[in-house]
């Protein structure tokens, strides 16, 4: 991605013919565009690429974060230090002229706006509007509301949703996008849109709300099954930032009577809504009774996550894989010593990086686990810890085992953050029986090193809290199975012992540590590490077919499809 290029190519952008409007608190769109903190925005930006790819008539509209979302340091103990993480965004393009308002607090607060195109593989581009409140017309508070993600207090992010929302929807309009038809909310926090097309619809004369005709143009994907992370605002804020904007007892109507809601505002002000697997699809039709919520599961954007081994091994043998993901069935046809000397070439690039970065002495032949995810307690990134003493056997016995870990805690997450200095800790009671390392400042690009690199992803959620997850999906494209919690997205993925392992049984319906950890222990042992060590072309085999029937299935471009279908056409 070029920003020179999109900078000059930008104001070509054929604004009428866009039809749906694409709205997400974060966006992970390119390594140094630092305004995603995870999952949600990564998905959001692989999104757009296959929008882009597949000529998609989508615009997406986000926060410009100056400060991003932080930059993680550890120190010694393993404390997680916060650091501003600045980038410069002067390589977007800034659209001069085109400002709009929304009122917070009785203020006017002047949006401007910066765009970044994402071309496609035919030249097809889908333009990217960053949202910037950080300009001489507003207060100091007011400059500061686009300088950090997920940052501040519940008026901080109330502030930065009404931007989004409202703000979003106002600017689209100033910038000649006259022709939206659809509004996607990527989860709650973009909900407010729904408010502004209802006053934006609302005639003078007729005392009703046309909310019918709102809902037939919004659709709305929520992505967390743990209920802390619904947004909810008292009315008590809501009324003193918004004001008289639209009356609080209708909107308690359409929010949530106690709070404001923004997942009830989404779910009833949109006409389609989805979870992000069939399981999470599940559990959202039981937390949310009487509402019709489908399922489309996550992906990921195929060539943007597969590393530079692999794809010069796919453009040789299945060269329309960029553009037809589902194409990687043909996997199993590649030479099983062609894909190991793939994933050797990428396996030395990240054991050199971790020596050269923690002096770890990991070496080449070692069977390798890593775990990357946001550091917090539900994730149980500690439960292969869970009986050190058979760890340390089970590793002593059959051929050893390394561990890599990457993962950023939320500022604001106290258990999260215990959860790595525990991690560190314990990493040093093995000494040499298992090496493990804890990177530091987990982004973009040390993700697409880590599942590319090693040898088995680890995933072990807690059920039911994982809504989907898309790690496991990214490491299958580089042919690394998955041993996973049959939770979200591996519920629909493994086929045991042929695209990977599960922990634990699917009619567990609540997770028991000892019990998953018991059967953690049972898989590496008995199946796992014997598979690596001692048997190499059966290995290979199932890295083939964890390309095979996962990648060419979980991927955006099978996931825009089924968005295009389902909520975009209907």
């Amino acid at each position: 991605m070029d920003f020179d290029k999109n900078k000059i190519l930008a104001p070509r952008i054929q604004k009428k013919r866009r039809s749906i409007a694409y709205f997400s608190m974060e966006i992970g769109i390119h390594p140094k565009i630092r305004t995603y903190s995870g999952g949600l925005g990564i998905l959001a930006g692989d999104t757009v690429k296959s929008c882009a790819d597949l000529n998609v008539p989508l615009v997406a509209v986000s926060l410009l974060y100056k400060k991003g979302y932080f930059y993680q340091k550890l120190d010694e103990q393993g404390m997680q230090v916060e650091l501003p993480y600045e980038w410069n965004p002067k390589k977007l393009l800034k659209l001069f002229k085109k400002k709009v308002t929304v009122t917070i607090e009785n203020r006017t607060v002047f949006i401007q706006a910066w765009e970044y195109d994402v071309f496609g593989i035919t030249g097809y581009r889908v333009p990217v509007i960053f949202l910037d409140t950080d300009i001489e017309e507003n207060s100091e508070y007011d400059r500061s509301l686009t300088h950090s993600l997920y940052g501040g207090d519940s008026k901080y992010r109330f502030c930065q949703e009404i931007v989004l929302g409202i703000g979003g929807v106002r600017m689209l309009k100033e910038l000649g996008f006259y022709r939206l038809s659809r509004y996607h909310m990527n989860e709650g926090h973009a909900s407010l849109l729904g408010v502004e097309l209802l006053k934006q619809r609302k005639k003078e004369e007729d005392p009703a709300w046309d909310i019918e005709g709102v809902r037939r143009m919004c659709v709305f994907t929520t992505h967390t099954p743990v209920p802390a992370g619904h947004d909810q605002f008292s009315y008590d804020l809501v009324r003193e930032i918004l004001g008289e904007f639209i009356p609080i007892d209708f909107l308690k109507n359409i929010g949530g009577e106690d709070n404001l809601n923004m997942t009830f505002l989404a779910l009833n002000l949109s006409h389609y809504v989805n979870g992000v697997a069939k399981e999470h699809g599940k559990v959202s039709r039981e937390m949310f009774p009487g509402y019709d919520i489908s399922s489309i599961t996550n992906g990921i954007h195929s060539s943007t996550w597969v590393g530079e081994s692999f794809k010069k091994l796919y453009d040789e043998h299945i060269p329309t894989w960029r553009n037809d993901p589902f194409s990687l069935r043909y996997a199993l046809s590649i030479p099983r010593d062609e894909v190991w000397n793939a994933h050797q070439e990428a396996k030395k690039i990240l054991i050199d990086y971790v020596n050269n970065k923690q002096n770890a002495g990991m070496d080449y032949d070692t069977l390798t686990i890593g775990f990357a995810r946001r550091a917090t307690a539900y994730k149980r990134a500690d439960l292969i810890f869970f009986d050190i003493d058979r760890l340390r056997n089970l590793s002593r016995n059959t051929g050893g085992i390394q561990l890599i870990f990457s993962g950023k805690a939320h500022p604001h997450d106290w258990p999260g953050k215990e959860l790595i200095k525990k991690i560190i800790s314990l990493s040093n009671q093995f000494d040499q029986d298992i090496k493990i390392v804890y990177l530091e400042n987990y982004d973009m690009e040390l993700a697409k090193m880590l599942i590319s690199g090693v040898d088995l992803w680890l995933n072990t959620p807690r059920k039911p809290k994982e809504a989907s997850g898309t790690s496991g999906m990214k490491a299958a494209h580089n042919g690394i199975p998955s041993l996973s919690i049959l939770d979200g997205w591996w519920i629909e993925g493994c086929m045991e012992g042929l695209s990977g392992w599960a922990i634990g049984a699917a009619e567990d319906a609540d997770s028991s540590d000892e019990r998953d950890a018991n059967s953690l222990y049972e898989k590496l042992e008995k199946i796992i590490l014997p598979a690596f060590y001692n048997n190499r072309q059966n290995w290979i085999n199932i890295m083939r077919h964890s390309i095979a029937i996962n990648a060419s299935f979980f991927n955006t471009h099978r996931m825009v499809q089924q968005y295009v279908l389902n909520a975009y056409l209907y």
